[in-house]
């Protein structure tokens, strides 16, 4: 078995016992408002790393290509507000294109 799927075992474990911790936890420490503002944060901090690396990283190499491109017009319109899925598919749309005329992988 490679290596990368020990890991991926071990992640999945350690998130299922988070997830389970939730149902033990007693309501005082799952309500406690520095429990929550830290769930919150470390949310938000580990979906932008997914996003950074899903968008900049190739192999073992950091690339600039039509992910890039595709993530700035999705953030544009996640700004202005268009729906999830307008939003998906039109950076999709952008990143077909960028990769159609411009070469870009």
């Amino acid at each position: 078995m490679p290596s990368y799927w020990i890991a991926v075992v071990v992640g999945s474990i350690a998130v299922y016992s988070w997830k389970l911790l939730g149902y033990v936890l007693p309501k005082r420490v799952a309500n406690n408002r520095e429990v929550v503002t830290f769930a919150g944060k470390l949310t938000v901090a580990l979906l932008a790393a997914l996003t950074a690396v899903q968008t900049f990283v190739a192999g073992h190499a950091l690339v600039v290509d039509s992910r890039l491109a595709a993530l700035a017009v999705a953030a544009v319109l996640y700004w202005r507000k268009v729906p999830f899925i307008g939003a998906v598919a039109i950076a999709a749309a952008v990143a077909a294109l960028a990769r159609h005329f411009l070469g870009w992988s």
